[in-house]
C-alpha cells in the first residue's frame, strides 16, 4: 500500500500538481486499454502488463504507475490518459 503521508508530499514532476491514488474504475479503463494494445508510455513504449495501482494527477490527464508498492514518478513512464476514454 502506498503510504498516505507519501501521497501528501508527492506531486507531478512535470506540472507540480497534487496526485492521488487512482480508483478502481480508472484502473479498469487503463487496463482495458493495455489489454487492447492501445496504451503507450509518454516515452513511447508499449504497455503490456496490467496495473494494480496507479497515481493520477489532479487534472486526471496523466497516470503514474505504481510497481512493487513504489510510485514511478518519471514523466517518460507515465500514461497519457487523454489517449484513452476515461469516465
Amino acid at each position: 500500500m502506498v503510504d498516505d503521508e507519501l501521497l501528501e508530499i508527492l506531486v507531478c514532476p512535470e506540472t507540480k500538481q497534487p496526485v492521488a491514488l487512482a480508483d478502481k474504475a480508472l484502473l479498469g479503463q487503463v487496463n482495458e486499454a493495455i489489454e487492447a494494445g492501445k496504451l503507450l508510455t509518454r516515452g513511447g513504449d508499449e504497455v503490456t502488463d496490467p496495473l494494480e495501482k496507479g497515481i493520477v494527477r489532479e487534472d486526471r490527464k496523466v497516470l503514474y504507475p505504481v510497481r512493487d508498492e513504489i510510485p514511478v514518478m518519471l514523466v517518460d513512464e507515465a500514461f497519457d490518459l487523454t489517449t484513452i476514454e476515461t469516465g
